[in-house]
């Protein structure tokens, strides 16, 4: 009877862990929101070396004092604002755990704002990222 407790208690408490995506099923899920094929190489390649392609996960402390977010690792001093009131310029408008849903949309849209803004070395796992890159075109 414990362990039947233990294993309900472990689902229900499943979705706060978000998902674990991978190449392809990130791939088609940011098309399907209208990120640029050309473009979706780079985000995977950024996702898998940020966050291993898990939606929610926050990054250990920084430096500063912040954290990153989510499946891009979106960090909380500068694009989203952390629940703990700390101060944050959060210029994408948006809850820190946002970025740690299923749902990758906040995310996604995080994410085009910064590389709008910064370009792709915004993030520091760039370098794996900036050469040629495997094709996406087998996830469609």
């Amino acid at each position: 009877m414990k362990a039947f407790i233990v294993l309900v208690a472990l689902a229900l408490a499943a979705p706060a862990f978000g998902r674990t995506m991978d190449r392809c099923s990130l791939a088609k899920e940011m098309s399907a929101l209208g990120v640029p094929r050309d473009q979706l190489a780079r985000w995977t390649c950024i996702a898998e070396h940020e966050s291993s392609y898990r939606t929610g996960v926050v990054g250990p402390t920084n430096s500063n004092g912040s954290n990153d977010y989510g499946i891009f690792q979106i960090n909380n001093y500068y694009w989203c604002q952390p629940a703990d009131g700390r101060f944050s310029y959060n210029e994408c408008s948006l809850s820190c755990n946002a970025l740690l849903t299923d749902d990758i949309t906040n995310s996604v849209r995080c994410a085009q704002k910064i590389q709008g803004q910064q370009g792709w070395t915004a993030w520091s796992t760039w370098h794996y990222c900036s050469g040629s890159l495997p094709s996406i075109d087998s996830c469609f």
